[in-house]
């Protein structure tokens, strides 16, 4: 289902992502607050509708982490999978379900073909800058810088987890979004 997405919206999404983790993961809700915060930030370099898709896909972008939604294992999909049964917008669905290189995840999980079978990465400035705010807000809610957050995510996971794996190989193309999402920044203040 698709409908156009607005503040209402964006309040529906924080109280699903509020729902499933400030209970559950309260260091990963703190993380979503701080990544919609940001998103609501940024958001301004957008059009209208797409400043809502944004916001509303920080909020709801690690829902998969809630512990009634872990399925696969990769948040990512988990995540996408249940929006998309609930009715949330396509659009935010197919973001949250990208998020941060999370093809790279599914490849190393055998999950690829689910994820992009069921969800198209739209490759534009909205899904870039949901990595931006994601990957420059720590777990603790913090800004950080994108290869500060890349090294702490390594260290959180180990060497040998398929979290450090997929990074390895990801982190060209992240880094490349985040740039971009820079430029766009700097180009709009």
């Amino acid at each position: 289902m698709t409908y156009y997405l607005d503040v209402d919206a964006i309040t529906g999404a924080r109280s699903i992502a509020e729902k499933l983790l400030s209970h559950a993961l309260p260091q990963r809700w703190t993380h979503v607050q701080a990544v919609a915060k940001k998103a609501e930030r940024v958001s301004a370099v957008l059009g209208v509708e797409d400043r809502a898709i944004l916001v509303a896909a920080a909020w709801l972008h690690d829902v998969g982490y809630a512990p009634d939604l872990v399925s696969s294992g990769l948040h990512a999909l988990d995540g996408a999978l249940w929006l998309r049964r609930v009715e949330v917008d396509d659009r935010v669905v197919a973001l949250v379900a990208h998020h941060s290189c999370a093809t790279f995840e599914a490849q190393e999980r055998g999950l690829a073909g689910e994820l992009i079978a069921n969800f198209s990465d739209e490759e534009s400035p909205v899904r870039d800058l949901l990595w931006y705010v994601d990957m420059t807000t720590g777990p603790d809610g913090r800004d950080m810088d994108v290869r500060e957050r890349l090294d702490e995510v390594r260290k959180r996971y180990g060497p040998e987890h398929v979290v450090t794996r997929f990074w390895a190989r990801a982190e060209p193309t992240l880094l490349a979004a985040v740039e971009r999402s820079e430029l766009l920044l700097a180009r709009t203040t």
